[in-house]
Protein backbone atom coordinates (compact mmCIF):
# COMPACT_ATOMS: atom_id res chain seq x y z
CA UNK A 1 0.00 0.00 0.00
CA UNK A 2 1.22 3.87 -0.85
CA UNK A 3 2.03 5.88 1.78
CA UNK A 4 1.34 9.26 2.24
CA UNK A 5 4.76 9.74 2.27
CA UNK A 6 6.01 7.79 -0.97
CA UNK A 7 3.19 9.58 -2.93
CA UNK A 8 4.43 12.83 -1.44
CA UNK A 9 8.09 12.18 -2.34
CA UNK A 10 6.59 10.90 -6.25
CA UNK A 11 4.66 13.98 -6.99
CA UNK A 12 7.27 16.23 -6.07
CA UNK A 13 9.62 14.56 -8.27
CA UNK A 14 7.18 14.26 -11.21
CA UNK A 15 6.97 18.20 -10.56
CA UNK A 16 10.85 18.38 -10.83
CA UNK A 17 10.99 16.40 -13.80
CA UNK A 18 7.88 17.39 -15.51
CA UNK A 19 8.93 20.80 -15.64
CA UNK A 20 12.12 20.53 -17.18
CA UNK A 21 10.97 20.66 -20.51
CA UNK A 22 8.00 22.79 -19.95
CA UNK A 23 10.34 25.75 -18.58
CA UNK A 24 12.92 24.67 -21.78
CA UNK A 25 10.35 25.29 -23.97
CA UNK A 26 8.46 28.23 -22.67
CA UNK A 27 12.09 30.92 -21.76
CA UNK A 28 14.08 31.88 -24.48
CA UNK A 29 16.29 33.35 -21.32
CA UNK A 30 18.69 30.38 -20.31
CA UNK A 31 19.83 31.67 -16.78
CA UNK A 32 16.06 32.27 -16.42
CA UNK A 33 15.60 28.68 -17.24
CA UNK A 34 18.23 27.56 -14.36
CA UNK A 35 16.81 29.94 -12.06
CA UNK A 36 13.52 28.47 -12.69
CA UNK A 37 14.98 24.89 -12.49
CA UNK A 38 16.50 25.71 -9.19
CA UNK A 39 13.58 26.73 -7.75
CA UNK A 40 11.09 23.79 -8.38
CA UNK A 41 13.94 21.46 -7.77
CA UNK A 42 14.32 23.07 -3.96
CA UNK A 43 10.19 23.86 -3.48
CA UNK A 44 8.67 21.59 -5.97
CA UNK A 45 5.30 22.28 -5.00
CA UNK A 46 5.50 25.96 -4.11
CA UNK A 47 7.95 26.65 -7.54
CA UNK A 48 5.46 25.31 -9.18
CA UNK A 49 2.84 27.79 -7.51
CA UNK A 50 5.11 30.58 -8.26
CA UNK A 51 6.08 29.57 -11.82
CA UNK A 52 1.72 29.36 -12.60
CA UNK A 53 1.41 32.80 -11.93
CA UNK A 54 5.23 34.07 -12.74
CA UNK A 55 6.14 32.35 -15.51
CA UNK A 56 4.95 34.79 -18.62
CA UNK A 57 6.32 38.40 -18.83
CA UNK A 58 2.98 39.49 -21.11
CA UNK A 59 0.25 41.28 -20.60
CA UNK A 60 -2.89 39.08 -20.82
CA UNK A 61 -4.52 37.90 -23.59
CA UNK A 62 -7.98 40.24 -22.47
CA UNK A 63 -5.88 42.73 -22.16
CA UNK A 64 -4.10 42.85 -25.23
CA UNK A 65 -7.32 41.99 -27.23
CA UNK A 66 -8.88 44.93 -25.98
CA UNK A 67 -5.21 47.05 -27.12
CA UNK A 68 -5.27 45.38 -29.99
CA UNK A 69 -9.36 45.78 -30.94
CA UNK A 70 -9.11 49.38 -30.95
CA UNK A 71 -5.50 50.30 -31.40
CA UNK A 72 -5.74 51.07 -34.94
CA UNK A 73 -8.88 53.39 -34.25
CA UNK A 74 -6.94 55.00 -31.17
CA UNK A 75 -4.47 56.06 -32.97
CA UNK A 76 -5.46 57.22 -35.95
CA UNK A 77 -7.92 59.31 -33.67
CA UNK A 78 -4.98 61.11 -32.29
CA UNK A 79 -2.62 61.56 -35.08
CA UNK A 80 -4.22 64.45 -36.33
CA UNK A 81 -2.44 65.70 -33.91
CA UNK A 82 1.10 64.33 -34.07
CA UNK A 83 3.20 66.49 -35.81
CA UNK A 84 6.28 67.16 -34.62
CA UNK A 85 9.19 69.41 -34.62
CA UNK A 86 11.89 66.92 -35.78
CA UNK A 87 15.31 67.33 -33.28
CA UNK A 88 18.64 69.65 -33.79
CA UNK A 89 22.12 68.00 -35.31
CA UNK A 90 23.76 70.28 -33.35
CA UNK A 91 23.54 68.38 -30.33
CA UNK A 92 23.92 65.03 -31.99
CA UNK A 93 27.17 63.30 -32.23
CA UNK A 94 27.26 60.90 -35.70
CA UNK A 95 27.67 57.82 -32.82
CA UNK A 96 24.32 58.63 -31.00
CA UNK A 97 22.45 58.41 -34.63
CA UNK A 98 22.10 54.52 -34.41
CA UNK A 99 21.14 54.85 -30.29
CA UNK A 100 18.54 57.42 -31.84
CA UNK A 101 16.97 54.86 -33.95
CA UNK A 102 17.17 52.12 -31.58
CA UNK A 103 15.08 53.52 -29.05
CA UNK A 104 12.38 54.97 -31.43
CA UNK A 105 12.11 51.19 -33.32
CA UNK A 106 11.27 49.99 -29.18
CA UNK A 107 9.46 52.74 -27.87
CA UNK A 108 7.95 53.81 -31.16
CA UNK A 109 8.72 57.79 -30.80
CA UNK A 110 11.28 60.06 -32.30
CA UNK A 111 14.07 62.53 -30.88
CA UNK A 112 12.83 65.70 -31.18
CA UNK A 113 14.63 69.06 -31.12
CA UNK A 114 13.21 72.56 -29.14
CA UNK A 115 12.56 71.69 -25.78
CA UNK A 116 13.20 73.31 -22.40
CA UNK A 117 14.79 70.60 -19.82
CA UNK A 118 15.28 71.53 -16.51
CA UNK A 119 16.77 69.50 -13.42
CA UNK A 120 14.92 69.02 -10.42
CA UNK A 121 16.60 66.80 -7.83
CA UNK A 122 15.24 67.94 -4.50
CA UNK A 123 11.72 66.72 -3.63
CA UNK A 124 10.35 69.39 -2.39
CA UNK A 125 10.85 71.36 -5.00
CA UNK A 126 9.21 69.01 -7.14
CA UNK A 127 6.44 68.84 -4.64
CA UNK A 128 6.21 72.70 -4.85
CA UNK A 129 6.63 73.37 -8.45
CA UNK A 130 4.20 70.72 -9.68
CA UNK A 131 1.65 71.84 -7.20
CA UNK A 132 2.26 75.64 -8.67
CA UNK A 133 1.87 74.12 -12.47
CA UNK A 134 -1.06 72.41 -11.16
CA UNK A 135 -2.80 75.93 -9.93
CA UNK A 136 -2.06 77.42 -13.11
CA UNK A 137 -3.83 74.47 -15.26
CA UNK A 138 -5.99 75.66 -17.41
CA UNK A 139 -7.55 72.83 -19.65
CA UNK A 140 -6.29 69.64 -18.06
CA UNK A 141 -3.77 68.04 -15.31
CA UNK A 142 -2.64 63.84 -15.95
CA UNK A 143 -1.07 62.14 -13.40
CA UNK A 144 0.41 58.73 -14.06
CA UNK A 145 3.00 57.50 -11.18
CA UNK A 146 4.00 54.43 -9.18
CA UNK A 147 3.41 55.85 -5.73
CA UNK A 148 0.56 57.95 -5.04
CA UNK A 149 0.78 58.20 -1.13
CA UNK A 150 -2.21 59.34 1.46
CA UNK A 151 0.12 61.29 3.32
CA UNK A 152 0.74 65.29 3.47
CA UNK A 153 2.29 65.89 0.38
CA UNK A 154 -0.45 63.37 -1.49
CA UNK A 155 -3.11 65.59 -0.35
CA UNK A 156 -1.35 68.77 -1.11
CA UNK A 157 -1.37 67.68 -4.76
CA UNK A 158 -5.03 65.96 -4.18
CA UNK A 159 -6.43 69.39 -3.15
CA UNK A 160 -4.41 71.18 -5.88
CA UNK A 161 -6.44 68.82 -8.21
CA UNK A 162 -9.77 69.22 -6.80
CA UNK A 163 -9.20 72.97 -6.92
CA UNK A 164 -8.70 72.56 -10.53
CA UNK A 165 -11.56 70.88 -11.61
CA UNK A 166 -13.41 73.10 -9.54
CA UNK A 167 -12.61 76.02 -11.72
CA UNK A 168 -13.29 73.50 -14.97
CA UNK A 169 -10.03 71.74 -15.44
CA UNK A 170 -10.26 67.99 -16.36
CA UNK A 171 -8.13 66.13 -13.77
CA UNK A 172 -6.81 62.35 -14.49
CA UNK A 173 -5.15 60.15 -11.78
CA UNK A 174 -3.48 56.48 -12.64
CA UNK A 175 -2.10 54.93 -9.79
CA UNK A 176 -0.36 51.64 -9.97
CA UNK A 177 -2.47 49.14 -7.28
CA UNK A 178 0.03 47.95 -5.41
CA UNK A 179 2.33 51.21 -5.48
CA UNK A 180 -1.06 53.33 -4.60
CA UNK A 181 -2.17 50.69 -2.27
CA UNK A 182 -4.49 52.54 0.41
CA UNK A 183 -4.82 55.50 -1.07
CA UNK A 184 -7.30 54.76 -3.58
CA UNK A 185 -9.89 53.75 -0.36
CA UNK A 186 -9.42 57.10 1.09
CA UNK A 187 -7.77 60.04 -1.00
CA UNK A 188 -8.49 58.19 -3.77
CA UNK A 189 -12.40 58.28 -3.22
CA UNK A 190 -12.51 61.93 -2.12
CA UNK A 191 -11.07 63.27 -5.07
CA UNK A 192 -13.50 61.01 -7.13
CA UNK A 193 -16.14 62.44 -5.16
CA UNK A 194 -14.98 65.85 -6.01
CA UNK A 195 -14.68 65.49 -9.44
CA UNK A 196 -10.75 64.30 -9.57
CA UNK A 197 -11.41 61.04 -12.28
CA UNK A 198 -8.84 58.56 -10.79
CA UNK A 199 -7.96 54.80 -11.74
CA UNK A 200 -6.01 51.74 -10.47
CA UNK A 201 -4.01 50.35 -13.22
CA UNK A 202 -2.98 46.56 -13.39
CA UNK A 203 -5.03 45.56 -10.29
CA UNK A 204 -3.10 42.65 -8.96
CA UNK A 205 -5.86 40.84 -7.35
CA UNK A 206 -4.23 36.82 -8.77
CA UNK A 207 -8.07 35.58 -8.60
CA UNK A 208 -9.09 38.39 -11.27
CA UNK A 209 -6.08 36.93 -13.48
CA UNK A 210 -6.07 40.21 -15.58
CA UNK A 211 -2.41 40.14 -15.88
CA UNK A 212 -0.45 36.71 -17.24
CA UNK A 213 1.91 38.12 -14.39
CA UNK A 214 0.15 39.83 -11.54
CA UNK A 215 3.62 41.36 -10.24
CA UNK A 216 3.47 43.28 -13.76
CA UNK A 217 3.74 46.96 -12.23
CA UNK A 218 3.25 49.97 -14.05
CA UNK A 219 6.20 51.41 -12.84
CA UNK A 220 6.13 54.97 -14.83
CA UNK A 221 6.27 58.57 -13.01
CA UNK A 222 4.48 61.65 -15.45
CA UNK A 223 2.57 64.66 -14.70
CA UNK A 224 1.44 66.87 -18.01
CA UNK A 225 0.02 69.79 -17.46
CA UNK A 226 -2.12 71.18 -20.08
CA UNK A 227 0.11 69.56 -22.64
CA UNK A 228 2.43 72.43 -22.68
CA UNK A 229 4.11 71.54 -19.46
CA UNK A 230 5.88 67.27 -18.71
CA UNK A 231 7.25 65.86 -15.80
CA UNK A 232 8.86 62.26 -15.45
CA UNK A 233 11.37 60.58 -13.79
CA UNK A 234 11.88 58.60 -10.80
CA UNK A 235 9.75 60.31 -8.35
CA UNK A 236 6.44 59.50 -6.92
CA UNK A 237 3.89 61.65 -4.67
CA UNK A 238 5.04 61.74 -1.10
CA UNK A 239 6.49 63.74 0.97
CA UNK A 240 10.41 63.69 1.53
CA UNK A 241 11.06 61.77 4.45
CA UNK A 242 9.14 58.61 2.95
CA UNK A 243 11.40 55.96 3.88
CA UNK A 244 13.60 57.10 5.88
CA UNK A 245 12.89 54.12 8.70
CA UNK A 246 14.14 51.93 6.73
CA UNK A 247 16.66 53.33 3.74
CA UNK A 248 17.08 56.95 4.91
CA UNK A 249 15.27 59.79 3.04
CA UNK A 250 15.18 58.99 -0.69
CA UNK A 251 16.87 61.12 -3.30
CA UNK A 252 15.35 61.39 -6.75
CA UNK A 253 15.20 63.27 -10.03
CA UNK A 254 12.61 64.49 -12.48
CA UNK A 255 13.31 66.74 -15.37
CA UNK A 256 10.51 69.39 -16.41
CA UNK A 257 9.97 69.84 -19.98
CA UNK A 258 8.70 71.99 -21.80
CA UNK A 259 8.50 72.14 -25.91
CA UNK A 260 7.88 68.90 -28.39
CA UNK A 261 8.58 66.34 -26.65
CA UNK A 262 5.49 67.00 -24.10
CA UNK A 263 3.25 65.47 -26.75
CA UNK A 264 5.74 62.21 -26.06
CA UNK A 265 4.33 62.43 -22.64
CA UNK A 266 1.26 63.09 -23.64
CA UNK A 267 0.47 60.12 -25.77
CA UNK A 268 2.17 58.01 -22.79
CA UNK A 269 -0.57 58.77 -20.72
CA UNK A 270 -3.34 58.77 -23.29
CA UNK A 271 -2.72 54.90 -23.85
CA UNK A 272 -2.02 53.82 -20.42
CA UNK A 273 -5.21 55.77 -19.74
CA UNK A 274 -6.88 53.93 -22.88
CA UNK A 275 -5.43 50.10 -21.55
CA UNK A 276 -7.17 50.98 -18.09
CA UNK A 277 -9.94 52.63 -18.76
CA UNK A 278 -11.05 52.23 -22.25
CA UNK A 279 -11.73 55.52 -22.55
CA UNK A 280 -10.03 57.34 -25.64
CA UNK A 281 -9.37 60.67 -24.87
CA UNK A 282 -9.87 62.84 -27.95
CA UNK A 283 -10.03 67.14 -27.02
CA UNK A 284 -7.71 69.24 -29.05
CA UNK A 285 -6.11 70.67 -26.37
CA UNK A 286 -4.95 67.25 -25.61
CA UNK A 287 -2.04 67.84 -28.29
CA UNK A 288 -1.86 71.81 -28.49
CA UNK A 289 0.54 72.95 -31.16
CA UNK A 290 4.55 72.92 -30.59
CA UNK A 291 6.40 75.76 -30.10
CA UNK A 292 10.05 76.01 -29.50
CA UNK A 293 11.34 76.21 -26.10
CA UNK A 294 15.13 75.91 -25.65
CA UNK A 295 17.74 74.03 -27.56
CA UNK A 296 17.70 70.36 -25.87
CA UNK A 297 16.54 67.36 -28.18
CA UNK A 298 14.70 65.11 -25.98
CA UNK A 299 13.21 61.96 -27.11
CA UNK A 300 10.90 59.09 -24.88
CA UNK A 301 11.30 55.27 -24.66
CA UNK A 302 8.23 53.76 -22.99
CA UNK A 303 8.94 50.02 -22.39
CA UNK A 304 7.03 47.21 -21.07
CA UNK A 305 5.64 43.76 -21.47
CA UNK A 306 3.50 44.85 -24.05
CA UNK A 307 6.44 46.16 -26.02
CA UNK A 308 9.78 44.32 -27.32
CA UNK A 309 11.20 43.50 -24.16
CA UNK A 310 14.95 44.05 -24.64
CA UNK A 311 14.30 47.60 -25.53
CA UNK A 312 15.33 48.87 -22.88
CA UNK A 313 18.60 46.96 -22.05
CA UNK A 314 19.38 47.32 -25.59
CA UNK A 315 19.32 51.06 -25.90
CA UNK A 316 21.42 50.91 -22.26
CA UNK A 317 24.43 48.77 -24.15
CA UNK A 318 24.25 50.46 -27.50
CA UNK A 319 24.77 53.70 -25.44
CA UNK A 320 27.65 52.30 -23.43
CA UNK A 321 29.28 51.15 -27.20
CA UNK A 322 29.47 54.94 -27.82
CA UNK A 323 31.31 55.62 -24.61
CA UNK A 324 34.86 57.40 -25.42
CA UNK A 325 35.60 59.04 -21.71
CA UNK A 326 33.25 57.72 -18.90
CA UNK A 327 30.19 55.90 -18.01
CA UNK A 328 28.21 56.68 -14.93
CA UNK A 329 25.14 54.90 -13.96
CA UNK A 330 22.98 55.81 -11.00
CA UNK A 331 20.75 53.09 -9.63
CA UNK A 332 19.05 51.69 -6.06
CA UNK A 333 18.91 48.07 -7.51
CA UNK A 334 22.08 47.03 -9.80
CA UNK A 335 21.34 43.45 -11.18
CA UNK A 336 22.68 43.56 -14.48
CA UNK A 337 22.66 40.67 -17.58
CA UNK A 338 25.13 39.44 -19.07
CA UNK A 339 24.91 41.63 -21.97
CA UNK A 340 25.32 45.02 -19.82
CA UNK A 341 28.13 43.02 -18.09
CA UNK A 342 29.91 42.57 -21.12
CA UNK A 343 29.21 46.13 -22.53
CA UNK A 344 30.54 47.41 -19.69
CA UNK A 345 33.69 45.05 -19.42
CA UNK A 346 34.89 46.31 -22.66
CA UNK A 347 33.87 49.82 -21.92
CA UNK A 348 36.74 49.52 -19.37
CA UNK A 349 39.39 47.45 -21.28
CA UNK A 350 39.10 50.34 -23.80
CA UNK A 351 39.95 52.31 -21.46
CA UNK A 352 36.45 54.42 -20.60
CA UNK A 353 36.04 55.33 -16.62
CA UNK A 354 33.31 53.13 -15.65
CA UNK A 355 30.99 54.23 -12.14
CA UNK A 356 28.10 52.97 -10.62
CA UNK A 357 26.85 54.71 -7.98
CA UNK A 358 24.42 53.13 -5.60
CA UNK A 359 22.81 53.63 -1.86
CA UNK A 360 24.50 51.38 0.38
CA UNK A 361 21.59 50.16 1.64
CA UNK A 362 18.29 49.85 -0.54
CA UNK A 363 14.45 49.04 0.91
CA UNK A 364 15.15 45.57 -0.28
CA UNK A 365 17.18 43.58 1.31
CA UNK A 366 17.49 40.40 -1.45
CA UNK A 367 18.35 42.71 -3.93
CA UNK A 368 21.21 44.32 -1.91
CA UNK A 369 22.35 41.30 -1.80
CA UNK A 370 22.29 40.46 -5.59
CA UNK A 371 23.58 43.64 -6.46
CA UNK A 372 26.53 43.33 -3.93
CA UNK A 373 27.52 40.01 -5.76
CA UNK A 374 27.73 42.29 -9.17
CA UNK A 375 29.51 44.69 -7.58
CA UNK A 376 32.26 42.38 -7.31
CA UNK A 377 31.45 41.45 -11.13
CA UNK A 378 32.24 44.92 -12.15
CA UNK A 379 35.11 45.48 -10.16
CA UNK A 380 36.98 43.05 -11.13
CA UNK A 381 36.04 43.68 -14.33
CA UNK A 382 37.88 47.86 -13.93
CA UNK A 383 34.69 49.73 -12.90
CA UNK A 384 34.75 51.99 -10.12
CA UNK A 385 31.42 51.34 -7.71
CA UNK A 386 30.79 53.97 -5.26
CA UNK A 387 28.05 53.37 -2.13
CA UNK A 388 25.94 56.46 -1.34
CA UNK A 389 25.32 57.13 2.62
CA UNK A 390 23.07 59.69 3.11
CA UNK A 391 19.86 57.61 2.24
CA UNK A 392 18.24 55.91 -0.15
CA UNK A 393 19.82 56.81 -3.56
CA UNK A 394 16.26 56.04 -5.88
CA UNK A 395 17.88 57.94 -8.49
CA UNK A 396 17.98 56.42 -12.15
CA UNK A 397 20.64 57.68 -14.21
CA UNK A 398 22.53 57.21 -17.11
CA UNK A 399 25.24 59.16 -18.49
CA UNK A 400 27.95 59.10 -21.58
CA UNK A 401 30.86 61.54 -21.93
CA UNK A 402 28.57 64.35 -20.72
CA UNK A 403 27.15 64.52 -24.26
CA UNK A 404 24.10 61.66 -23.27
CA UNK A 405 21.83 61.54 -20.09
CA UNK A 406 19.20 58.75 -19.52
CA UNK A 407 16.99 59.56 -17.14
CA UNK A 408 13.69 58.08 -15.99
CA UNK A 409 11.86 55.71 -14.09
CA UNK A 410 13.83 52.01 -14.92
CA UNK A 411 16.14 50.90 -12.35
CA UNK A 412 19.20 48.73 -13.94
CA UNK A 413 17.91 45.44 -13.25
CA UNK A 414 16.04 42.50 -14.26
CA UNK A 415 12.63 43.21 -13.42
CA UNK A 416 13.01 46.83 -15.52
CA UNK A 417 14.84 45.39 -18.48
CA UNK A 418 11.90 42.64 -18.72
CA UNK A 419 9.01 43.25 -16.71
CA UNK A 420 7.89 46.91 -15.54
CA UNK A 421 6.16 49.24 -17.58
CA UNK A 422 8.69 52.06 -17.28
CA UNK A 423 9.65 55.48 -19.10
CA UNK A 424 13.28 56.69 -19.90
CA UNK A 425 14.16 59.66 -21.05
CA UNK A 426 16.98 60.57 -23.79
CA UNK A 427 18.49 64.04 -23.52
CA UNK A 428 21.11 65.96 -25.58
CA UNK A 429 21.80 68.96 -24.20
CA UNK A 430 25.08 70.74 -23.00
CA UNK A 431 23.86 73.21 -20.10
CA UNK A 432 21.57 69.74 -19.04
CA UNK A 433 24.48 67.48 -18.79
CA UNK A 434 26.45 69.86 -17.11
CA UNK A 435 23.56 70.59 -14.23
CA UNK A 436 23.56 66.50 -14.21
CA UNK A 437 27.62 66.01 -14.00
CA UNK A 438 27.19 68.34 -10.84
CA UNK A 439 24.97 66.38 -9.09
CA UNK A 440 26.74 63.25 -9.80
CA UNK A 441 29.69 64.57 -8.07
CA UNK A 442 27.63 65.50 -5.49
CA UNK A 443 26.59 62.30 -5.08
CA UNK A 444 29.97 60.74 -5.03
CA UNK A 445 30.71 63.58 -2.17
CA UNK A 446 28.36 61.84 -0.24
CA UNK A 447 29.92 58.19 -1.06
CA UNK A 448 32.25 56.01 -0.33
CA UNK A 449 34.48 54.36 -3.03
CA UNK A 450 34.44 50.56 -2.59
CA UNK A 451 37.80 48.85 -2.64
CA UNK A 452 38.40 45.81 -4.59
CA UNK A 453 40.30 43.88 -2.41
CA UNK A 454 38.71 44.89 0.89
CA UNK A 455 35.35 43.95 -0.97
CA UNK A 456 36.52 40.50 -1.27
CA UNK A 457 38.03 39.55 1.75
CA UNK A 458 34.51 40.24 3.95
CA UNK A 459 33.49 37.74 5.66
CA UNK A 460 32.84 34.49 3.91
CA UNK A 461 29.45 34.14 5.07
CA UNK A 462 28.36 37.77 3.49
CA UNK A 463 29.75 36.14 0.08
CA UNK A 464 28.36 32.93 0.16
CA UNK A 465 24.68 34.49 0.66
CA UNK A 466 25.40 36.92 -2.09
CA UNK A 467 26.64 33.91 -4.40
CA UNK A 468 23.28 31.60 -3.71
CA UNK A 469 20.88 34.91 -3.83
CA UNK A 470 22.70 36.01 -7.50
CA UNK A 471 21.24 32.57 -8.49
CA UNK A 472 17.68 33.71 -8.44
CA UNK A 473 18.41 37.20 -9.45
CA UNK A 474 16.36 36.75 -12.92
CA UNK A 475 13.24 36.33 -11.17
CA UNK A 476 13.67 39.08 -8.27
Amino acid sequence: MLTLSFLWSLSNWVIRLGMIPVIGMRKDNPTTCLAWLAVIFLMPWPGLILYLFLEEHSLSRPRLSRRIKKHRNFHLTNSKYSLFLNYQDSHIKKEHKTLVHLAEKHGGMPLLGSNQVSLIADTEEFNATLIADIEKAEKHVHLLFYMFRNDATGQKVARALVKAVQRGVECRVLGDAVGCRGMFSGLGNWMKKNGVQAYRALPANPLRLRLARFDIRNHRKLAVIDGQIGYTGSQNIHVPEFGHKKAGQWHDVMIRVKGPTVRQLQSVFVEDWFCETQQIIDNPDIYPPSVKEGHASVQMMPTGPDRPTDGFQDVIIQAIHTAERKVCIVTPYFIPNDGLITALRLAAARGVEVEIIAPDRSDHLLLDQASAYYFGVVMQNGANVYHFNDGMLHTKILTIDQSMAMVGSANFDIRSFYLNMELVSIIFDPEFSYDLNLLLNRYKEGSVRLSPVQWFRRPLYKRVIEGVVKIFSPLL
